[in-house]
């Protein structure tokens, strides 16, 4: 199931997304949650009438770094021998459409596409057989990086954790195998990233066990699982777009900050 977070009318609701055709896509309004039993209400709105919000408002997004051999190398950085995690703050997270605002301190802001998983249930030390379980789905991410902060201040909070730096969408995609999915990023039509989720040095399930031994996850927090290679620069007037196989398509445009 494909499950979306939209606003119509002033309401924001959850609805599963329906069909195949882009112009045909629709949305039966779920009652309640999708963190919890929840049933269609039969009520179906086009999705060209709704705007898409972030598919989740997550409490934490938790990314791991450096987790392609390739892309760790082109920034000519040593391949971590375990998962090595960040934080973007719940502010950085933006929606399919949104804008992302490029930062007044930097002068080189990059792209970064990831399967992102998505939370389903409050979990703790969560052993590695049952990872699964306490998995909603998954969505597209892009973790937009300044570059240039990112290498002069060391540490990453103000280079990966700005307004705007975490594009989520389009919706989340409850029935998926993640192992070997292709990502792919293009800005302006052009292809920049290609890669496939069976690159990763740890597995999705190595990320979770790692970060859940440490603290609670809750339901709606978001887990980054790394880009591969091909990261590179964003201008003002940029389209951005990230899609994965299974999934769909995210994009964003880069707008000068007001």
């Amino acid at each position: 199931m494909r499950i979306a977070r939209f606003s119509i009318d002033g309401n924001v609701a959850f609805g599963a997304v329906e069909g195949d055709k882009p112009d045909e896509l629709v949305l039966d309004i779920i009652k309640g949650i999708p963190f919890a039993d929840f049933e269609l209400s039969g009520t179906k709105v086009p999705l060209s009438k709704v705007r898409l919000l972030p598919p989740v408002l997550p409490n934490k997004v938790v990314a791991f770094g450096r987790n392609y051999a390739e892309h760790a190398r082109e920034l000519g950085n040593e391949v971590p021998d375990a998962p090595f995690a960040f934080f973007k703050p719940s502010t950085s997270v933006i929606g399919h459409g949104d804008e992302i605002q490029y930062p007044s301190f930097s002068e080189e802001l990059h792209h970064e596409a990831e399967l992102a998983v998505v939370i389903g249930r409050m979990c703790r030390e969560v052993p590695r057989e049952r990872v699964r379980d306490v998995i909603l789905g998954y969505t597209c991410a892009n973790d937009i990086t300044a570059r240039d902060v990112q290498r002069r201040e060391k540490q990453w909070a103000r280079a990966k954790g700005f307004d705007t730096s975490c594009p989520l969408g389009p919706w989340v995609e409850t029935d998926l195998e993640p192992s070997d999915l292709t990502i792919q990023l293009t800005v302006n039509g052009q292809q920049r990233q290609l890669g496939r989720t069976s690159e990763m040095i740890h597995p999705i399930e190595d990320l979770i066990v790692n970060i859940s031994e440490a603290m609670t996850l809750l339901p709606g927090d978001v887990i980054l699982t790394g880009t591969p290679a091909g990261v590179g620069p964003l201008a003002v007037g940029d389209e951005v777009s990230v899609s994965i196989e299974g999934i769909g398509t995210l994009t964003n445009k880069v707008v000068k900050r007001g």
